[in-house]
């Protein structure tokens, strides 16, 4: 893959955003129900991201969404604490050191919108994410956080900002 970029959501790209998404779950055979995927603003990511210490990133290849990441605070938790939220990457970007980045990029919007701590939610078969957010300083934590919905997904972490 040549030629990516990482820039802001625009709401231009909120149907791109949410066919990569649902083409990754489908791909991995994750859950539908009590995960990202059954989120009632999936349609709608631009708008999501464009409250109050909120932010979503793309990786764009020659016009192409190619993946995505984001923060937002945390539901139902202290205003410290926010969200890694809907990291996914269509195949062709995977292992190429970008996903690194787009973390890099997320937590450091999280420590401008002034987080203490950042929190986030994955499958246990997730192997490769769960070994860069180990790497980037995230721990695992025996209970869920806040309030996501997220029923599906059994494997939390937490890190330190």
């Amino acid at each position: 893959m040549v030629n990516w970029i990482i820039r802001k959501i625009e709401k231009k790209d909120n149907q791109s955003v949410a066919q990569l998404i649902r083409a990754v779950f489908d791909e991995l055979n994750i859950p539908k129900v009590g995960t990202a995927y059954a989120d009632p603003y999936l349609d709608l990511m631009f708008e999501e991201y464009s409250k109050p210490k909120s932010a979503y990133f793309l990786v764009e290849s020659e016009g192409k969404i190619v993946g995505g990441a984001g923060v937002a605070p945390l539901e139902n938790e202290t205003e410290a604490i926010c969200e890694l939220q809907k990291m996914y990457f269509l195949p062709e970007t995977r292992g190429l050191g970008i996903g690194s980045q787009m973390m890099e990029i997320c937590l450091q919007a999280a420590k401008d919108f002034g987080f203490k701590k950042c929190y986030l939610e994955t499958m246990p078969f997730m192997h490769d994410a769960q070994k860069l957010y180990k790497k980037v300083g995230f721990e695992s934590i025996c209970s869920p956080m806040g309030s996501t919905g997220h029923t599906s997904c059994p494997v939390w972490m937490l890190k330190e900002l």
